[in-house]
């Protein structure tokens, strides 16, 4: 058999990064495990260092030496970029840019240090234009995501673009991917995880009028793990499933759950309201509150995407959004998360 190359996944802790470093094993892969220091693993999940891959901790957003680069990824062949901070609230967020922004940098240092074969960028859907259910946006529409005012949008377009820019001027061997929404097993923190949580404890009173594109977590890290061999050097794929309005996924989720879904609908005046409310609450109180503006300007309009061309050219698969929100609800409740 051939020996297959040494991967570096970046946030091989976080939600994404625990199954892709799964993926991996599964097919065979040495894996070296870059997580930031100090940044461990909930006790529910075992610690990393309990699998057959090599841990490393290491700060991607500050400015490292060329030698410090090359002993980190000294004898791997291939990188996962997948560290991230998916943190929307405060809306603007120096370190939402130095991790998003400033961590892609350095990995795209990293990958010319080492001269690796194959780097894999993941990005999101959200830096590209979204669409209507009937005409869903696509890797061609160009980013709608400013008016938003959100650090984590705009650095991580910023960010594909200097992968675009490595890709143009380096010729750095890069595919990019681009997640959805993405619900499954193993979300410890929880991040997207936290929608099932608030929907099991009734605190979601109403729903937005928008939507969103919906995946299972573990297709992505499947597609993900293909871009290592599939997929072309410079393109991006964006990862996805199902488009789903709020009302819609909002009452998937708790049939699945077996409580009642949200009865109203939020208007997207009220809801504009509601989140200049909040934000005031945050300036006086110098603490962010439960939403801001900008997430609840998101909410309003309809995040609606096809994931046809990852499907074609890295064999994305498409496990139905039902059985992710399954699994990811018992797997909550096996691990005390749901009393």
């Amino acid at each position: 058999m051939p020996v297959l190359p040494r991967v570096l996944v970046t946030g091989a802790n976080g939600f994404l990064g625990r199954h892709l470093v799964a993926e991996l094993l599964h097919r065979g892969y040495p894996v070296r495990a870059l997580v930031r220091p100090g940044g461990g693993a909930s006790s529910a999940l075992p610690p990393l260092q309990s699998l057959p891959i090599e841990v490393c901790e290491f700060d991607l957003a500050r400015v490292v030496r060329r030698a410090v680069l090359a002993d980190v990824g000294r004898g791997c062949e291939a990188i996962i970029h997948a560290a991230a901070l998916a943190q929307v609230n405060p809306a603007r967020s120096r370190a939402v840019r130095a991790a998003n922004l400033g961590g892609t940098e350095q990995a795209i240092a990293l990958a010319r240090t080492v001269g690796v074969g194959r780097f894999v960028y993941v990005g999101t859907a959200n830096v590209f234009g979204f669409g209507s259910k009937t005409q869903p946006g696509d890797e061609t529409r160009p980013y709608a995501g400013r008016r938003y005012g959100l650090d984590y949008m705009d650095g991580k377009r910023a960010a594909t673009d200097r992968v675009l820019q490595a890709v143009a001027r380096e010729q750095l061997p890069a595919v990019l991917v681009h997640p959805t929404f993405m619900l499954g097993p193993g979300d410890a923190r929880p991040t997207s995880g936290a929608l099932l949580l608030e929907l099991h404890r009734g605190r979601l009173p109403g729903y937005p009028l928008g939507g969103k594109n919906y995946v299972h977590v573990r297709d992505v890290a499947v597609a993900t793990v293909n871009a290592l061999t599939q997929g072309r050097v410079g393109e991006s794929y964006i990862l996805g499933n199902e488009n789903l309005s709020y009302k819609e996924a909002f009452g998937l989720i708790a049939g699945v759950l077996g409580v009642a879904p949200p009865r109203w609908p939020v208007p997207p005046p009220l809801a504009n309201f509601y989140g200049a409310i909040c934000d005031l609450r945050a300036l006086f109180t110098g603490r962010a509150a439960q939403v801001n503006s900008a997430m609840t300007a998101v909410a309003n309009d309809g995040h609606y995407f096809t994931a046809q061309k990852a499907r074609h050219e890295l064999s994305l698969p498409q496990t139905p959004i039902i059985q992710a929100v399954a699994e990811a609800f018992d797997w909550f409740k096996t691990h005390g998360y749901v009393q």
